[in-house]
């Protein structure tokens, strides 16, 4: 077992601190502030996202959507994605599987 506490709090705004790591998983929180860009481009791992809080849309290869407190998203690998339009602070839990490489270039 492995406790982070406070975790949730930790980055600062447009930023994403990971706090857990294995060879099969990883996860972080992402903080994007209001008005913020939101850069990433795809992944080689699939993605979920559980937001804590804020108010945001998630732009995806297939589609787009608002997302506010308590809302999940799975993202797959390699599907572009961003979050847009922030209008209230966005704060997010990230999970990746396997554990996350870093970005790829845009397909």
């Amino acid at each position: 077992m492995e406790l982070i506490k406070g975790a949730g709090t930790a980055p600062a705004v447009e930023d994403y601190v990971e706090h857990i790591r294995s060879g099969s998983l990883s996860a972080g929180v992402y903080v994007i502030g209001v008005g913020g860009v939101d850069d990433q481009t795809p992944h080689r791992e699939d993605e979920v996202y559980y937001v804590a809080a804020g108010r945001a849309t998630l732009v995806t290869d297939s589609g787009r959507a608002e997302v506010g407190p308590g809302d999940l998203v799975f993202v797959p690998a390699m599907e572009g994605h961003r979050f847009t339009e922030v209008t209230e602070e966005l704060r997010l839990l990230v999970f990746f599987a396997p554990a996350y490489t870093g970005r790829t270039e845009k397909i």
